[in-house]
């Protein structure tokens, strides 16, 4: 009897060791669960959802040509004065004396200078002036004829030159030819570019943009955007600051900006930012963007209190602690 008490003595107390273990690991885990569940959501940088300006371009590349130009030929021997090259002139206005004539210039322009070449003998005893109105610049371009419906007369065009690339300038549709050019199968193009500083100098390479269907779509970042295979998805945040996933369809991507074409509404916010530390259905703390996210307060441990002593005031006074002289 005393044997199988003892066994049995035994055995509970091992029981009761497990039973301890258990329920101790089970009061550990329920208070660091407690614990960690009360950290506040991530902040997330979003943005709300708007309509901007969209617009397909058609891009090539043209030669500046003046609205108006005039050429003189003149002997340099019935020159009488200096001919100013490079200057503005009005209608009317002597741009050369001559011997036997004077030379006025028949609109507004500039005068420039053209010499033959040096191989030839009659460039040696003429020059030729050139009247240019450059105030009014034209560009002839070819437009592949797959773009061919989309371009027609008045339509905005945007310009660039490669010696200034960070300016644009403003152009129109002037004319569309009739047909297409079987060579080229192209249709030929003339974009009218007003130039009334003379900035543009003719004969520069121009780079043409020719803009169509231009509306108003709705827009995000790019970098809100979630790709999974063919599909796209955005993280919309509810009036709760709760994400769900959402699949949209895109448009157009220039600079940043994405079209939206369906899956969400003028107003919608969706994260911007932070797509690896967004869950679906999970909590977040929405931080506008362009704005700056204050420092968080969460768990700030406040300064212990220090209990006055009634020893304080001898503190103060410190009478242990040597003075600079007597240190010296």
């Amino acid at each position: 009897m005393k044997r199988s008490t003892k066994i049995t003595s035994i055995v509970l107390i091992f029981f009761f060791i497990i039973a301890a273990v258990i329920i101790a690991r089970t009061m550990i885990g329920n208070h660091f669960k407690k614990k960690f569940s009360k950290r506040p959501p991530p902040g997330i940088i979003v943005q709300v959802v708007e309509q901007k300006l969209f617009q397909n371009t058609i891009e090539t590349f043209g030669t500046a040509v003046p609205a108006q130009i005039k050429s003189f030929n003149v002997e340099k021997y019935e020159i009488l004065e200096p001919i100013k090259f490079n200057t503005k002139v009005k209608t009317g206005d002597i741009i050369a004396k001559l011997k036997n004539r004077n030379i006025t210039t028949p609109f507004d322009g500039i005068i420039g200078k053209r010499d033959f070449s040096n191989d030839i003998d009659v460039s040696q005893s003429s020059i030729v002036l050139n009247l240019e109105d450059t105030s009014v610049l034209f560009v002839d371009v070819d437009i592949p004829e797959t773009f061919a419906p989309y371009v027609k007369k008045d339509q905005n065009v945007d310009i660039k030159f490669s010696g200034n690339a960070l300016k644009k300038y403003s152009g129109t549709v002037e004319s569309t030819a009739s047909r297409i050019d079987t060579n080229k199968r192209s249709l030929p193009v003339r974009i009218k570019l007003d130039n009334p500083n003379n900035e543009l100098l003719s004969g520069s390479l121009l780079e043409v943009s020719i803009n169509y269907n231009e509306r108003n779509s709705l827009s995000i970042f790019d970098t809100s955007l979630l790709m999974e295979g063919d599909n796209v998805y955005v993280y919309k945040v509810d009036k709760e600051n709760t994400v769900k996933k959402i699949a949209v369809e895109i448009g157009l991507r220039k600079k940043g900006i994405v079209e939206i074409k369906s899956g969400l509404e003028d107003g919608d916010t969706v994260v911007a930012e932070g797509l690896k530390k967004t869950r679906p259905n999970g909590k977040i703390k929405p931080i506008q963007f362009g704005s700056k996210q204050k420092a968080s307060s969460w768990k700030k441990k406040a300064k212990p209190k220090t209990k006055k002593s009634k020893f304080d005031w001898l503190k103060k006074l410190n009478p242990f602690k040597k003075s600079e002289t007597e240190k010296k």
